[in-house]
Formats: C-alpha cells, sequence, structure tokens
C-alpha cells in the first residue's frame, strides 16, 4: 500500500509539472494554493464519512460560514457603523435574543411547575412565537438603519489567521447545533436534513445585507501573507510578484493542512480511532458495549466541520471576496465528495490526493476542452461542416462529463478509492 501510494503521488507530481509547463506557473501556483484549502475542508469530511459513516451534504453551509467569518473578521473596520447608533440597536437585539432565548428555555422546563402534556406543547410553541416577536422587533429597524447609514457591518480588522481560527470556531458552533438536532437520523435521512440546513445558512448569508452585504460582495478581504504589490513595491517584476506571493501563501496552508493531518492521524491510530471504527462499523453492538453513539457522532460531526470553516475561509482570503451568491453545491459539496470517493474514504492521504487530483481535473479540464473545441471547430470548418457554436458554454460543460468519467473509472477500478482505508489488526 505505501509503494502504491507513492507511486500515485509521483504521478501526481507529475501532472503538476505538465500542467505548470502548458498552464503556466502563475496560473498552476493560484490552483495549487486552492487545492490546499480543498485537501483541509476534503479532511473533515473525511472525518465525518470516512471515520463516523455520517452523510453530511451540507458541505456548502460550513464553507460559507467560514467565508464569513475570516470577512467579519479580517475586514478592515467600517467607521461610518461604529460612529452611528447601529452598535447600540444591534445591542438592543442581541439583548431580545437573550431574552427570547431563555424565555423558550424555561418553557422547556415548564414541566416543573406541573405544567405536562398537551399544555406544555402549548405554552413551548407560545415561547417560541412571543421569543421571535421580541427579537424582530429590535433586529428589524437595527438592519434598515445600518443598511441606509452604513451600508454594512464591516469587519474587525483583525490578522486573516484570526479570521480562520474564527471561522473553525463559528462552524463549530453551528455544527453542535445541527447536530443535536439532526444526528438521531441515519444515512440518507442525515442527507437530507443537512441539504436542508445548507440552503437555509445560505438564504441567511445571502439576504442578511445588514451583516454580510449579501449579493454585493465583499472586497478586497486581506492576505495574511504578502501581496504582489508589496513585492512589486520592493522592486520584483510582475511574474516574480506573483509566484512569490502565492508562494507565501502556499507554505502557510500546506503547514495548516500539515498540522491538521498529523493531529487527525495521532488520533485516528489510538483508541479514539478504533472506538470510531467500531461505531462506523455497527453502532448498535458499539452501544450495546456501553458507548455513548450519539455523543461520539456529535463529537466527530464537529471535528470535521471545524477543517471545513478553516478551508472555506482560507478559500474566501486566497481570492480576496466574499460573494455568498458563488456558492452552488455542485462546487462546493458534490465535488468535495468525489474527492473522498476517488481518493479514499477512511484514509488521510488518500483524501488528500483526491483533493489535489479532483480539483486540478476539474480547472483543467474547461481550458482544455476549449482547445478541443476550437481544434475541431477549425476542421468542421475547413472541411465545409460549418464552425462548432457556443464554444465557451460547452467547454464549461464539459468539467461535470469529465467529473462523470472520472467517477465511473474510478468505481470500476478502485472501489474503495484510490488510496482505501488500510485497518491494521493485531492477532
Amino acid at each position: 500500500m505505501i509503494r502504491r501510494s507513492l507511486t500515485l503521488f509521483a504521478g501526481l507530481f507529475v501532472l503538476i509539472l505538465v500542467i505548470g509547463w502548458f498552464m503556466g506557473l502563475p496560473f498552476t501556483s493560484s490552483r495549487l494554493v486552492e487545492a490546499a484549502a480543498y485537501s483541509l475542508i476534503a479532511l473533515g469530511l473525511n472525518i465525518q464519512w470516512g471515520y463516523g459513516g455520517l452523510f453530511n451534504f451540507g458541505i456548502m453551509g460550513f464553507l460559507m460560514l467560514g467565508g464569513f467569518a475570516v470577512t467579519f473578521m479580517s475586514y478592515p473596520v467600517n467607521p461610518a457603523f461604529w460612529d452611528s447608533d447601529g452598535p447600540w440597536m444591534l445591542g438592543r437585539a442581541l439583548i431580545a435574543f437573550a431574552a427570547g432565548a431563555l424565555l423558550v428555555i424555561g418553557a422547556r422546563k415548564s414541566d416543573r411547575l406541573g405544567i405536562r402534556g398537551g399544555w406544555k406543547t402549548f405554552v413551548t410553541v407560545l415561547a417560541w412565537f412571543v421569543a421571535y416577536c421580541i427579537y424582530r422587533s429590535q433586529l428589524d429597524p437595527a438592519a434598515a438603519y445600518i443598511e441606509a447609514n452604513a451600508g454594512f457591518v464591516g469587519g474587525l480588522g483583525a490578522h486573516p489567521v484570526v479570521g480562520w481560527l474564527f471561522g473553525g470556531v463559528l462552524a463549530a458552533v453551528i455544527a453542535f447545533i445541527v447536530g443535536k438536532i439532526a444526528l438521531g437520523l441515519r444515512t440518507d435521512y442525515l442527507a437530507i436534513a443537512t441539504i436542508g440546513i445548507s440552503e437555509i445558512i445560505r438564504a441567511l448569508i445571502k439576504n442578511m445585507d445588514w451583516l454580510t452585504r449579501g449579493t454585493l460582495t465583499v472586497s478586497p478581504i486581506p492576505w495574511p501573507t504578502p501581496l504582489p504589490q508589496d513585492y512589486q513595491a520592493g522592486g520584483s517584476d510582475m511574474v516574480s510578484s506573483l509566484l512569490l506571493a502565492r508562494g507565501g501563501f502556499l507554505l502557510l496552508a500546506l503547514a495548516v493542512l500539515g498540522i491538521a493531518i498529523w493531529l487527525i492521524s495521532r488520533a485516528y491510530a489510538g483508541p479514539w480511532g478504533r472506538m470510531m471504527r467500531a461505531i462506523r462499523d455497527n453502532h448498535i453492538a458499539s452501544a450495546s458495549m456501553g458507548k455513548n453513539v450519539t455523543a461520539r457522532q456529535l463529537e466527530i460531526f464537529v471535528f470535521g466541520s471545524v477543517l471545513m470553516g478553516i478551508g472555506g475561509a482560507m478559500l474566501v482570503s486566497f481570492t480576496q471576496i466574499f460573494d455568498p451568491s458563488s456558492y452552488q453545491p455542485i462546487n462546493h459539496t458534490f465535488l468535495i465528495w468525489v474527492m473522498i470517493i476517488v481518493g479514499g474514504a477512511g484514509n488521510n492521504w488518500g483524501a488528500v490526493f483526491g483533493a489535489v487530483l479532483i480539483w486540478l481535473v476539474w480547472v483543467v479540464s474547461e481550458p482544455l476542452a476549449k482547445v478541443i473545441f476550437d481544434f475541431a471547430s477549425t476542421w468542421s470548418t475547413h472541411i465545409g461542416w460549418g464552425a462548432i457554436p457556443d464554444i465557451e458554454s460547452r467547454s464549461a460543460q464539459m468539467r461535470v462529463f469529465v467529473l462523470g468519467l472520472v467517477i465511473t473509472i474510478a468505481l470500476r477500478f478502485a472501489p474503495k478509492g484510490l488510496i482505501p482505508e488500510v485497518v491494521r489488526r493485531d492477532a
């Protein structure tokens, strides 16, 4: 298995060299930074599905949370917001939210006062309704005031790496809430629930203009490393400055990825990993042995979501723009699942290999298809058949075809992935 892994990674390295030769170093360096971020996201899904057997189809929602987190933390401070009544009005909205939350919690514990059965259900529903009205009565005026006078809240001006960490923390908090609600479901029911929750997160972030600017986007998001302009100011030419800047970002991304792989590998190789494998393979038998299956699944769901949040924050930092409308399930959920399926679920190196390979195939297939279509169009025109129409749109659509072809081939010849999980069993 080690020889197979080394051979596959050597072939991947050759593929990167070929892409760099034909597409240029600036293009290749940019794609490698993105591949490192997607590798971190794939590791998060590998923890959830490969280690715990959890069908999470809400990856896009956690990526959006990470993107929002780094935007909120690292974007420059908006003086128009802080010099207005916006902070005070938002503070009142937070107090109203806390009061509503206490009201709901009190209603859920009303059985201690002798309120039970249908009356408790009625009191709980009434508490939710009253809490919602109280909260919206304060939030709606605050949102309208902020949008009219300051545009949006703005950021806190912190270092982007702090935004990456906050992205992981925010994703963990939401994953804990989602897990408490949805982890009682199994297999495809959990997948459907996480899809719905992801769409809810997307709708909230996309429509909260006072906080995220919605479809107006936020840019430029600061880099954690020097920008190309900084190197140009030091006398470097344009190409060299691009390579130096992206190389610095890539080294930082690889350092974060390396730390994540090291921590995950150590945990999975120990008793915790053996327990998670047992729960994944047979949760009924594990529960009969005294393991708290739901708590352990919630734990692994949160851990995986942390990596997704950090990876989503890294992508937004690198592209320097937060655009909620750009998040699509095929790019930010389905693509991650393909990375795990092709690479190998349950294997960290398989997840990384699948992430880099699939991302390179995804980004290269469109320009390669365009070259092929242009050649075919020239040839068909030369023999009198006419040119191929809509080459640009056809080339973009070829990415999905190529991806489906890769999945088919991988499932046919390597159903467990190119680098599958290896479970060592002692005699």
